[in-house]
């Protein structure tokens, strides 16, 4: 049966579709002037600075108003700079040093960025109170622990982003950072009070309620809120509280419905669609594996299965927020420094660095969340004349790593190094047998091993926090 245009055009508008490689193929153009709302890029889309503008500009053909998001956090998680680490600290990093300031100018030069390459809405700040240390998902893409500090830099970020002409989508509502498990892979359950989750994860969400042009739902189940549904299909979640309770009246963009917490939950991605609509989301990120053949199914789905009124309505909200990224605005000029400057703020030294002077670096080798990807990390780029080894603690030998180090002490770097009791193991053997210090590029921890020298916390792994560690051991090159 065939589906009416006018309706299909509302579906279209409702989504963020995707594609793969450097080139947009034509049915993401043709789709873009059908009235498809726009593209998510991801780190497959992105070479280098002009080629991604190249790209949004041919995208642009379709649509010259079309909404072309990215996940561009800084710190761990960036698409623009996924082949060398991004240059500027995430949230945990600007958290620690808690310069408002600071946080709004990184976000602002982050936002030039994006509109130098052509991209509207950045799928950012991560807003999340980042309370448990084993959060697979979340970590130093958080801002801290504290709900007040988060809330006030969260507000800076949007600021600095907007100021630029970028519009923010502050996530994960109503919060993922208690959880231990990642909603790309299963759906994470955050049993709390009514109490606690609004004292401890929605003041970030109020604070940017009035500003933020966009929110994104998480695919997280809150039974006091949800009930058993995720948050993305809940009517409570989106209209009750977020736009009614907390006032937002922007965008509901919705986290990517191919992941488990979503698509699983619904039975496929067209229903979950439906089911996101339904519950009060506008703006539906389908994912980065997407082909023509899908975007059409989930079109017929929504026609399907959601009132003509609630698509009417979420696609006026699309459009206003396309609308706004068109407005001309001049962003300010960024020290190119800025980056490393907020880095170095960041650095933590405890203990004494003195006897670490031309060690044996030993980078324990670190997995990647779904949302950072594989993205280059630690100190190797910024050694001047250091010999650097990776090991993989659970296979490594204390005893051999000493030898070979001889005379020279050890620096030990890792990432959430004390979630794996291998990684735990193995400084702590080192640290008994030899000079060691040990670099924390990870969600910091309680954990300390005993006997190190010193422990240098960098609360994030970006290229810049990478080049401000090297910097305080000594290490980097000139």
């Amino acid at each position: 049966m065939a589906i009416d245009p006018a309706l299909r055009r509302l579906a279209l508008g409702t989504l963020l579709a995707a594609f793969k490689g450097g080139n947009a193929p034509g049915w993401a153009v043709t789709l873009l002037g059908e009235g498809l709302a726009g593209h998510t890029l991801f780190g497959t889309n992105v070479t280098d600075p002009a080629q991604v503008a190249a790209l949004t500009a041919r995208l642009r053909e379709g649509r010259p108003d079309a909404l072309i998001a990215i996940d561009e956090e800084g710190g761990d998680v960036t698409r623009l700079a996924h082949r060398t680490g991004s240059p500027y600290p995430g949230n945990a990093a600007l958290g620690a040093v808690d310069d408002l300031d600071l946080t709004r100018a990184v976000y602002t030069a982050i936002g030039g960025d994006l509109v130098a390459a052509g991209v509207n809405l950045d799928l950012a700040p991560t807003v999340d109170v980042n309370t448990a240390d084993d959060n697979p998902i979340i970590g130093t893409r958080s801002f801290g622990a504290d709900p007040l500090l988060v809330a006030r830099h969260a507000r800076a970020a949007v600021d600095g982003l907007q100021s630029a002409g970028v519009a923010a989508c502050a996530k994960h509502f109503p919060g993922h950072g208690a959880t231990v498990t990642d909603s790309h892979l299963s759906l994470p359950t955050v049993d709390v009070t009514r109490e606690l989750l609004e004292t401890r994860d929605l003041p970030p969400f109020a604070a940017v309620a009035g500003a933020a042009k966009a929110v994104m739902s998480a695919h997280i189940r809150v039974p006091v809120l949800t009930g058993d549904d995720p948050a993305t299909f809940s009517t409570a979640a989106l209209q009750d509280l977020l736009r009614s309770t907390l006032g937002f009246d922007g965008v509901i963009v919705t986290d990517a419905l191919e992941m488990a917490g979503a698509a699983a939950a619904a039975g496929g991605i067209p229903q979950a669609a439906v089911r996101a609509l339904t519950a009060g989301a506008d703006l539906l990120c389908i994912g980065a594996e997407v082909t023509h053949e899908l975007v059409e199914a989930v079109v017929a789905a929504i026609v399907a299965g959601v009132p003509a009124a609630r698509l009417e309505e979420a696609v006026a909200r699309n459009t206003a927020l396309a609308a706004w990224t068109t407005s001309p605005r001049t962003t300010p000029a960024v020290d190119g420094d800025l980056g490393l400057a907020a880095a170095r703020r960041a650095v933590r030294v405890e203990g004494s660095l003195h006897d670490l002077s031309s060690p044996l670096v030993v980078q324990l080798a670190s997995g990647h969340s779904i949302a950072e990807g594989v993205v280059p990390w630690g100190l190797a780029p910024h050694l001047d004349g250091v010999e650097q080894v990776e090991v993989v603690a659970a296979s490594a030998s204390a005893a051999q790593l000493t030898a070979h180090a001889g005379a020279r002490p050890i620096v030990v770097v890792g990432r959430h190094t004390h979630r794996q009791e291998s990684n735990r193991a193995l400084i702590e053997q080192l640290s008994a047998a030899h000079t060691v210090g040990v670099v924390e590029m990870g969600w910091p921890s309680a954990w300390r091993p005993a006997r190190a020298r010193a422990f240098v916390t960098t609360h994030g792994a970006s290229l810049a926090n990478g080049r401000a560690a090297a910097e305080a051991l000594g290490l980097a090159a000139n």
